[in-house]
Order: C-alpha cells, then sequence, then structure tokens
C-alpha cells in the first residue's frame, strides 16, 4: 500500500512537471523576468507564496517557468542518448561480428573520457546554452543505452517465434522492425526513466556552474547558484529551487525502478 501510494505521489508529481513544461500559465501569470526593486528577497508571503530573489522576482513564477529549460535538458538528452544508443546497439548485435567490435571499441573509447571533461569540450566547441549541454550529457548516456540495447536484441533474435516469422517468409528487416526491436525496448525504456533524474541532477549542476541557459532565463540549477551567497539572508532562495530538483528526481527515480520491477516480473 505505502509502495503503491508513492508510486501514485511520483506520477502525479511528473505529471504536474510536465504540466509546468508545456503550459506555464496554467499555474501562473505572473512574468517570471519581472523586477521589482520593492519587493527584494521577500520572505514567503500571500503576494510571493515561494518568496523573492535578490532582484525582486517572484520566486514561484521562476520555478514554474523554469521546469521546461531544466526538464528540457534531462529529457533531451535522455531521448538523444537512448534513440542513438538503441540504434547502435541493435546495430552492433545484427551486424556481424567485424561491425559489432568495430562499435564496441568506439563506444569503449567515449567510456574512457571522463564524462564531466566530455561535456566540458563540447559545451567549449559549442558554446555555452542548452543544446550544448543536452548533447553533452547524451554522447556521455549513449554507451550504457548501447550497451543495454545490444544485450537485448541479442536475447531476443534467437527465440522461437522469430523463427517463425521468417518462416512465413517476412524480410530480415521487417523481422527486425516488428519483433525484435519492440522486444527489446522496455529495459532500455525502464533505464531511460531512471536516467532521467541523474540527468536532471548533472544538467542542473552544469547551469549551477554557468555552462547551460544564460541569465535571465528562470532554470533551476542557475537560481541554485544566485541563491549560494543568499543562504544566511534568504534560505527560501535556495530551498524552493532545491526541492524542485529533488522532487523531479525522486519521482523520476520512483517510476523507473518500478517500471524495472515490472519488466523483471514479466522476463521471468
Amino acid at each position: 500500500m505505502t509502495r503503491r501510494f508513492g508510486l501514485l505521489l511520483a506520477l502525479a508529481v511528473l505529471l504536474a512537471l510536465a504540466a509546468m513544461t508545456v503550459l506555464p500559465g496554467l499555474f501562473t501569470g505572473t512574468d517570471p523576468n519581472a523586477t521589482d526593486l520593492h519587493a527584494v528577497l521577500r520572505p514567503p508571503s500571500g503576494a510571493h507564496p515561494l518568496g523573492t530573489d535578490q532582484n525582486g522576482r517572484d520566486l514561484y513564477a521562476r520555478i514554474v517557468h523554469g521546469a521546461r529549460p531544466s526538464l528540457l535538458i534531462g529529457i533531451g538528452a535522455v531521448g538523444l542518448a537512448l534513440v542513438g544508443g538503441t540504434l547502435l546497439g541493435a546495430a552492433a548485435a545484427l551486424g556481424g561480428r567485424l561491425l559489432d567490435q568495430l562499435l564496441s571499441r568506439l563506444l569503449e573509447v567515449v567510456l574512457s573520457v571522463p564524462g564531466l571533461l566530455l561535456v566540458f569540450l563540447i559545451v567549449a566547441v559549442l558554446g555555452r546554452g542548452t543544446w550544448p549541454v543536452v548533447l553533452g550529457l547524451a554522447v556521455v548516456a549513449l554507451p550504457g543505452f548501447a550497451r543495454v540495447a545490444r544485450a537485448e536484441v541479442l536475447a531476443v533474435r534467437h527465440r522461437a517465434y522469430l523463427e517463425t516469422a521468417h518462416g512465413f517468409g517476412l524480410r530480415r528487416t521487417e523481422v527486425v522492425l516488428r519483433h525484435v526491436l519492440p522486444n527489446a525496448l522496455g529495459p532500455v525504456l525502464a533505464l531511460g526513466v531512471v536516467s532521467l533524474g541523474a540527468t536532471i541532477v548533472a544538467g542542473s549542476s552544469l547551469s549551477f556552474v554557468g555552462l547551460g541557459p544564460q541569465p535571465p532565463t528562470a532554470e533551476w540549477g542557475a537560481m541554485l547558484a544566485g541563491s549560494r551567497d543568499l543562504l544566511g539572508l534568504a534560505w527560501w532562495t535556495a530551498a524552493f529551487p532545491g526541492a524542485a530538483v529533488t522532487a523531479a528526481v525522486l519521482a523520476a527515480s520512483a517510476v523507473g525502478r518500478q517500471l524495472q520491477r515490472t519488466l523483471d516480473r514479466r522476463q521471468r
């Protein structure tokens, strides 16, 4: 019962964050970048439910509007890594020994470079901003998805029903697209949901050091960076953006773990 309640709560959090990302106007009509020099560092109140920051901007409005860039980094990076990793893993599993070895060596090269350094290199080449960070995090995460996809495709491709499909005259491409990949995607998707939380944290961390969306864009990591000198004076400037990051990470991790458990039970 407690686990089910926790899962429902996690799903509710993810749905709320998704709604904030798509339609932030449903949650607040306040401009997240509007400054009010007469309301600088105001604590939570009726006028400002989560207080204001050092520029007099409403924190609630900034957290709501900050969901889009914050989650876009995590979802974009995981999505790119999932698609790219699945294609590479499937190609390695189905393309023969030579291609398998070539792609495996390529992924090992990527894994040999520290992830943070690789992201820094990509951002240094492409410049600061949302999409360079998304690409950098996707490249770092891609080998993990490729390995899972390769293992699942190898496990699926020799099952009896695939031999039956070949016997009915289906071409190899049709068998792969209609039977192999759909049956191998479950664990890859579960890994994607579990990885989303860690990727959101990584994206917020990169924004914290100034590599993500640039001011005045509302983004949770950048908001935490702006509050680091204000902890003793205005605790709310760090507490609420930090709570938003924590809620997103815990919700994504809870849903991902439940999805993995469900898939494990079905495969037994």
